[in-house]
């Protein structure tokens, strides 16, 4: 029997500006199919119901995806007040009302106390796993959940403004794992009322923002032509806060092989500089990522290879 085709290698970022009503997954199948990658994955997932910046890594790129999920998020979005949902957006069942409308200036006396590291408990509807299962599964079956809280750290909280009595828009910027759900149903339980979310759109998701996105009717549209490359961006671009150190060509072939680089004399250390002080380093050669590596014991060692 021949073997199925995997598809060609593709490798770097697409950062789709997904459209609402399509799920993440559905949307690294649709970029994987147009670029026909024999590899995908995508760096953070985005509800049905959210739009903006969704980063699929294709490839090699795929090796640097946790470094787009450790990084910073931004969100714009928008609460309804007096109403709560079974699952914190505009897609539950209401589950309470409420007739309070908080003004706004409650609205921005309140905003500070959900700044910094804060305590949060995710939406009973979400994709955290509880005993080998998802919680937004057992509660699809009415199974009694336990959500544990967990501490997420919020920079910046501004209300953008009072679109009406029943609607304000919001502008966050957070850190991994972080739900706006949660944060605009304890807003609104903070301000006196009940509370859930009608619009996400994610604005920022590590390095990347609306800038570097492409919405999937465009990129489908490129497919049907030569300038579908065009929106494929390197493999480094996602490590953009992460220190890069260029080695000649043994010392690439070297770390490609698996095998750590002594980095003992003193032109080696001065090229180090203070790479000493950081977790993990970008070793580049001829303008291209060799590997990911750490430092340690005078030495440069692979932690991820990159077969380019």
């Amino acid at each position: 029997m021949a073997r199925k085709r995997r598809g060609e290698k593709v490798d770097g970022w697409v950062v789709l500006d997904k459209p609402e009503g399509l799920n993440s997954t559905r949307a690294v199948s649709i970029v994987r199919r147009l670029f026909d990658a024999a590899k995908a994955g995508h760096a953070g997932t985005l509800d049905p119901l959210a739009t903006g910046v969704l980063p699929i890594a294709l490839g090699e790129a795929t090796k640097t995806v946790p470094f787009v999920m450790d990084g910073r998020k931004a969100y714009r979005f928008t609460v309804r007040w007096g109403e709560a949902r079974t699952t914190d957006d505009r897609e539950g069942e209401v589950s309470d009302t409420s007739d309070v409308r908080p003004a706004e200036a409650d609205i921005r006396a309140a905003l500070p106390r959900f700044l910094g590291e804060i305590e949060q408990v995710p939406p009973r509807y979400s994709a955290i796993k509880i005993d080998g299962e998802r919680a937004y599964d057992l509660a699809r079956a009415n199974m009694p959940i336990e959500m544990k809280s967990r501490i997420v750290t919020l920079t910046r909280l501004d209300l953008l403004h009072n679109v009406d009595a029943d609607h304000a828009e919001f502008e966050v910027e957070c850190g991994k794992g972080t739900y706006v759900r949660s944060l605009a149903r304890d807003l609104a339980l903070v301000l006196g009322t009940v509370g859930h979310v009608t619009s996400l759109r994610r604005t920022r998701s590590g390095p990347f923002t609306l800038d570097h996105a492409i919405s999937l009717d465009l990129l489908e549209e490129s497919a049907q032509g030569p300038g579908l490359q065009s929106h494929l961006l390197p493999i480094e671009t996602a490590l953009d806060d992460i220190p890069a150190l260029a080695l000649n060509g043994s010392e690439a072939s070297q770390l490609r092989s698996g095998q750590p680089i002594p980095m003992f004399r003193a032109a080696d250390i001065g090229r180090l500089g203070d790479l000493d002080k950081v977790d993990i380093v970008c070793a580049m050669a001829e303008g291209r990522p060799v590997a990911l590596t750490r430092f340690a014991e005078g030495r440069l060692h692979p932690v991820r290879v990159f077969n380019l």
